[in-house]
């Protein structure tokens, strides 16, 4: 009888393991929630301008937000805005005077987070040229990749010492502006980034000379943001938080090792990343990111405002665009 108990005993605790057992296996394979995909346009082929972006997904941070980001480069990134706003991409980078001419044609399109919080646009030229201000820019060819705001932000730098876009002459040189520049085929270029085009012209053993815009009568700006649209901030606000906390974790971890993140950088886009031009471009980009800002991706209503009243005085955008409308430091300030 003692015999019986104690096979039953040990039946009964055999039971309860194998219940155990199961209910830890159930735990240890349960299939982790399924993750949201989103599209995210670049700008431009991968640069330093991107270090952050890579860092979140190399370090997983999309991830840990519940997002399988597709980062791609589109054929012609002047469409952009236009995809995110027909749903065909979720996230864009774009540019401030980009986003504001797009709304003012009635694209719905906002900027979520401001990456770089100042100009990158500038106009060069050779230092052997003497060209040191906008004045001295008078009968010169000015080689530009044919981008109309370009023009106006030029037309703004030469008013600061009384001369027009009258007194010099535009060449578009597409986007061959270091090209043109170097072969002497104009005088100075406007189109072309400090943190990219000037070092490219460095190492090729060229002194250049670099006028910022903000430095010279352009209101300052927002070079690159992150754009969604109208119907996603309203109908997935949760994806667009989601995204930018990633985004934010990223840049930070890009803040605290650049050299690094252009490892990371390499790694993404190991046929299209030019490494000592790269290496170079962050350390100079990296102060923009959070210069003057409480934290990154934050934007001020006082820049929206002023650069968007000189959009108008320019013509560029029509008189009743409300700046306010496009920007929100909703999922910044979280």
């Amino acid at each position: 009888m003692r015999k019986i108990w104690l096979i039953g005993a040990l039946s009964l605790v055999a039971v309860l393991a194998l219940a155990c057992g199961s209910d830890e296996d159930d735990v240890n394979t349960a299939t982790p929630p399924e993750l949201i995909k989103v599209s995210f346009a670049l700008d431009w082929f991968p640069n330093s301008n991107h270090a952050g972006i890579y860092e979140a997904v190399e370090r997983g941070f999309f991830v840990d937000e519940g997002l399988d980001v597709n980062i791609y480069v589109p054929g012609d990134p002047s469409v952009v805005l236009s995809t995110i706003a027909a749903g065909q991409d979720d996230f864009g980078v774009s540019y401030q005077s980009v986003l504001l001419q797009a709304r003012s044609e009635g694209v719905p399109v906002v900027s979520v987070t401001g990456i770089v919080q100042h100009p990158l646009n500038s106009v060069m030229a050779l230092e052997k040229s003497g060209i040191t201000r906008p004045g001295d820019l008078k009968g010169k060819k000015v080689g530009f990749p044919g981008i109309v705001t370009d023009e106006g932000l030029l037309a703004a730098m030469l008013a600061v010492d009384g001369l027009t876009l009258d007194d010099v002459q535009m060449v578009n040189v597409g986007f061959d502006l270091t090209t043109a520049l170097a072969s002497g085929a104009v005088d100075a270029i406007v189109g072309a980034y400090w943190t990219h085009e000037s070092i490219l012209l460095e190492q090729e053993g060229f002194d250049v000379t670099v006028l910022r815009m903000e430095e010279w009568g352009v209101p300052d700006f927002y070079e690159l943001i992150i754009a969604v649209s109208e119907d996603t901030i309203a109908n997935r606000p949760e994806v667009v938080q989601s995204f930018v906390n990633a985004l934010q974790r990223g840049h930070e971890a890009a803040i605290a090792d650049p050299q690094g993140s252009i490892t990371t950088l390499i790694k993404h886009n190991p046929d299209t990343v030019v490494e000592d031009l790269e290496r170079e471009g962050i350390e100079r980009v990296i102060p923009m990111w959070t210069e003057g800002a409480p934290e990154f991706g934050w934007q001020e209503a006082e820049r929206w405002e002023a650069f968007t009243a000189w959009m108008k005085d320019q013509g560029l955008v029509s008189t009743d665009l409300d700046a306010a409308a496009a920007f929100t430091n909703e999922f910044v300030d979280n």
